[in-house]
């Protein structure tokens, strides 16, 4: 059975030196960064509390221990809710209701939003990232209407056109998994989400090795480089806003700067795709402009 909590502390173990926080390197030492012992001594618990706790035997640990070894570890904001998360994940009962059947659904003031923000590339991301609904740019500038599967993760790693789409490939690669982490650890008893990272994990060398480093990051804002086929390089921001109304889904909206020759471009592939729509309007196709799940 995969013991994620005791493999996450390991990794952060392993990161610091003992002469970072203030210990003197003694012995040979089987295995980089500190040993459970210095873990235990700094964060003020017995050997065997931190063994067990390491061991996923630490279910009804407290805050104030999971403080301390997080302080000692050198946990960012994100990484001590994630310890939080694998130590002690919530009961069958205070679990959020499981997605409907065909999965979760964009309410249609959303779609209506996403429709409404004709200069923004803007698209709605939900569990596992799976795609849920993008509007006419998103498409324009990324292509999801023509993802074999609308989902991040499994594009970046099973789609050969990521690496053409992405130029700073293995950042975007780095990112995804890190976020991926996220998830699973907020729902440890996912068997779609479990689903996906067995294929990817057998599928793809480098996501294998990325989801064994067990870094984990919030899909908050940050840049990314697209490369079209029709007007070429894209340098972007993106914005990530959570929707109050289902945590387990982000709207994503994408910015470049005023001026900028990535500008230039998004508004010459808007005109392209408003175009598309009024031809669609005139009865030439009878897609909407904001697709995905209904």
């Amino acid at each position: 059975m995969e013991n994620t909590l005791g493999e996450f502390l390991r990794s952060r173990r392993a990161r610091i030196q003992p002469q970072d926080v203030g210990l003197r390197s003694y012995g040979h030492r089987r295995v980089p960064g500190l040993r459970r012992e210095e873990v235990a001594q700094l964060a003020g618990v017995s050997v065997d509390y931190y063994i067990r706790l390491e061991q996923g035997r630490g279910q009804s640990v407290s805050d104030a221990v999971l403080d301390s070894v997080a302080r000692v570890l050198e946990l960012d904001e994100v990484e001590h809710e994630h310890l939080r998360a694998l130590a002690r994940p919530p009961r069958p009962d205070q679990r959020r209701a499981a997605p409907p059947q065909g999965g979760q659904r964009v309410r249609p003031g959303l779609r209506r939003l996403l429709e409404m923000m004709t200069d923004v590339p803007a698209f709605i991301l939900g569990r596992r990232m799976d795609v849920l609904a993008w509007n006419a740019l998103a498409d324009a500038a990324v292509g999801f209407s023509a993802l074999e599967r609308r989902n991040v993760a499994w594009q970046t790693f099973l789609d050969p056109a990521s690496r053409e789409c992405y130029p700073q490939w293995e950042a975007v690669a780095a990112e995804t998994v890190a976020y991926l982490r996220l998830d699973a650890g907020r729902h440890p008893d996912d068997p779609k989400l479990s689903a996906l990272v067995g294929e990817l994990s057998v599928r793809s060398p480098e996501f294998r090795r990325l989801w064994a480093d067990h870094q984990v990051k919030e899909k908050t804002w940050g840049r990314k480089l697209i490369r079209h086929p029709l007007v070429g390089e894209l340098e972007l921001g993106y914005e990530t806003l959570a929707l109050p109304g289902d945590p387990d889904q982000l709207l994503i909206g994408y910015t470049v700067e005023a001026g900028s020759a990535s500008a230039q471009r998004l508004a010459l592939l808007a005109s392209w795709s408003a175009a598309e729509l009024n031809g669609a309007a005139d009865g030439e196709s009878g897609e909407a402009s904001v697709r995905g799940r209904s």
